[in-house]
């Protein structure tokens, strides 16, 4: 087995890697970094000869590790993308809009290069898409297999808890098992449930370290943090403002809903009006569409009719104007600039009427990062060349993070006692705890951080 990091820094950017075993050749993701802009922003595709790809495993729909998908199909005309059915829908919805945000970007910044793929392009991209049912063996040419067939190569997909349709991927090659989580969460959400992971019969382990240089708080819980939440947005609306919240368009969007309608069904929250944006909606509606049939908390639930909320898109979201006792849940989450979270925290921050809460994690450099580390009472310039902002909200942080705990994932490898452990998708920092505490619980497994690039043998 030959793996190959192809992202291009040791970071949470984006991600692809690919794995060459038993005579194939498989991509695992391909993402796009949500902070750069044209080629910079893929992977190293250059480090994947063109139509060598035999197989291509989609894990979620975030573009973290979707965005890239059409210019690494355009590269690998033979090889056929696998995914969950629910991220099937949601991938091809996620697509269409990066499209649109793109040909926003050419025009604003002068990106010759942009749209880096095209709404037609994504349509055929689709036609090579494929799904297959959790826990079923598929031969690498698509064939399903008995649990004991033998195959040259085969991979079965599990349910990994991070959003709706994510999953982790198993190979079987050569008598050696590896398992590819993607990005996992091993704790129920308010949708989505925690993962089900294989918990033996894994060679060779390849994690996410997301959360890995920020430990859980002591006394920390999931109903805690959300009583802690209820009681926020009541002291907010007593004091006359109203209350924005960043949120990822896919995944956060639908867990906030779905923790709202608890806070009205159990008397912690009035029936005040909630707006989200265009695309939240739309991903609303295949998370309403898969409530039966996809792995989920409360599939009774279904969100936009239960929850009702206002959508603000168009040209109608510049001019809609802030009003008190109501909450702003719009994306993006890390308040990318010119996004709705972004256009509309900016309008809040110097007023000590309303609140800007955060509820999960955003890269140190964005806005919203910028704005978290901020002193209480202090300033934040959140776009090159302009002055400083005075901060004045209210500013609350809440942990609903996606991404599994560190100690939980730490667990869940010293379960496991894998011969070698790949570790990605994580900061520096992030990396090297674990690092040291897994060479420390496992010093028989052999702890691999694979430098972009750099093909590692396995």
């Amino acid at each position: 087995m030959l793996f190959t990091n192809l992202t291009r820094h040791t970071e949470i950017g984006a991600n692809c890697y690919s794995l060459e075993v038993a005579g194939k050749k498989v991509v695992f993701d391909s993402g796009l970094h949500p902070r750069e802009r044209g080629q910079s922003a893929l992977p190293r595709f250059d480090l994947l000869r063109d139509d060598s790809a035999d197989a291509i495993f989609l894990t979620h729909a975030h573009h973290d590790h979707l965005g890239s998908l059409p210019v690494l199909m355009r590269r690998q005309p033979h090889a056929l993308a696998w995914m969950s059915e629910t991220t099937r829908n949601l991938a091809e919805v996620m697509l269409h809009n990066s499209v649109n945000v793109m040909l926003r970007q050419k025009e604003e910044f002068e990106l010759h290069d942009y749209p880096l793929f095209s709404h037609r392009e994504v349509d055929q991209t689709v036609k090579r898409w494929r799904s297959c049912p959790l826990h079923q063996r598929v031969s690498i040419e698509g064939e399903r297999l008995r649990p004991d067939e033998p195959a040259e190569v085969a991979f079965e997909l599990f349910d990994a808890g991070h959003v709706l349709g994510a999953v982790g991927v198993r190979i079987e090659a050569e008598g050696k098992k590896l398992f590819y989580t993607g990005d996992v969460n091993f704790e129920d959400q308010t949708i989505s449930r925690a993962a089900r992971f294989p918990e033996q019969d894994v060679d060779i382990l390849v994690i996410e370290t997301t959360r890995g240089d920020s430990p859980t708080p002591n006394g920390y819980s999931r109903a805690t943090e959300e009583m802690r939440l209820a009681q926020a947005l009541k002291t907010a609306f007593d004091r006359g403002g109203c209350v924005i919240i960043p949120v990822f368009a896919l995944g956060k969007t639908q867990e906030i809903l779905a923790m709202f309608y608890e806070f009205r069904r159990k008397r912690l929250l009035g029936n005040v009006p909630i707006y989200i944006g265009g695309l939240s909606t739309k991903l609303t509606e295949i998370y309403d569409k898969f409530a039966h049939t996809a792995p989920r908390q409360r599939p009774d639930l279904q969100i936009l009719d239960q929850v009702a909320p206002f959508v603000i898109a168009g040209k109608s979201a510049g001019e809609t104007q802030l009003q008190k006792s109501r909450i702003y849940a719009l994306s993006s989450g890390m308040m990318t600039e010119n996004t709705l979270s972004y256009t509309f925290a900016r309008r809040i921050l110097s007023n000590p009427q309303h609140s800007l809460f955060f509820v999960g994690y955003a890269d140190p450099i964005s806005p919203a990062g910028k704005i978290r580390a901020a002193a209480p009472g202090g300033s934040v310039v959140l776009r090159d060349g302009e002055p400083p902002i005075p901060i004045q909200c209210t500013i609350e942080k809440f942990n609903f993070s996606g991404h599994a705990s560190r100690e939980s994932i730490r667990a869940y490898v010293n379960k496991l006692r894998p011969k070698k452990i790949v570790l990605v998708h994580g900061d520096p920092n992030a990396i090297e705890w674990f690092r040291g505490t897994l060479s420390t619980d496992l010093p028989e497994s052999e702890i691999i951080i694979p430098l972009p690039g750099i093909p590692v043998e396995l």
